[in-house]
């Protein structure tokens, strides 16, 4: 299986560059990895936040492999706990999907139009993270759903 991700902007913060690259790293040992950062746009402060977003989504979606299993995070999204996840990377593996999309926006979120078109709406928790921590927690989950899937000890 593989998984894409596709983001809005790049990741500012260092540290959290190093975490998303370490998790990164070790995902790659269960499943083939691709990153996209989509070039986020500076916007007038005039512009009105769902034009910015609907303009944003656009961007994303011209980014997004086809075919693929789509997969966007949105607060409003569904909750699942790691052994979930885990559940669902089998699912998706047993099911032939050749390729899973991650798509994460940027401080705005994502437009209601992107995220009507995802195959799964996924929230990592009912707190409110940065964009740029919210890419740090989805490669860890998946890295430790991945470890729960193959009976390795990570996730303990």
């Amino acid at each position: 299986m593989r998984m894409e991700f596709i983001f809005l902007g790049k990741t500012k913060e260092p540290f959290l560059g190093e975490g998303i690259d370490h998790y990164c790293r070790r995902l790659r040992h269960y499943v083939e990895v691709d990153i996209r950062v989509v070039k986020e746009r500076q916007w007038s402060n005039k512009v009105p936040s769902e034009q910015i977003l609907n303009k944003e989504g656009n961007l994303l979606l011209d980014h997004i492999s086809r075919p693929s299993f789509l997969v966007t995070l949105d607060r409003q999204g569904k909750k699942v706990s790691s052994a979930g996840l885990a559940k669902l990377l089998w699912q998706w593996e047993n099911q032939g999907q050749p390729r899973i999309s991650f798509v994460l926006g940027g401080p705005l979120g994502l437009a209601a139009s992107l995220t009507n078109k995802a195959d799964l709406c996924l929230s990592l928790s009912d707190l409110t993270f940065t964009h740029e921590m919210a890419r740090l927690i989805l490669f860890e989950q998946l890295y430790r759903a991945s470890t729960i899937r193959a009976g390795h000890q990570y996730h303990k």
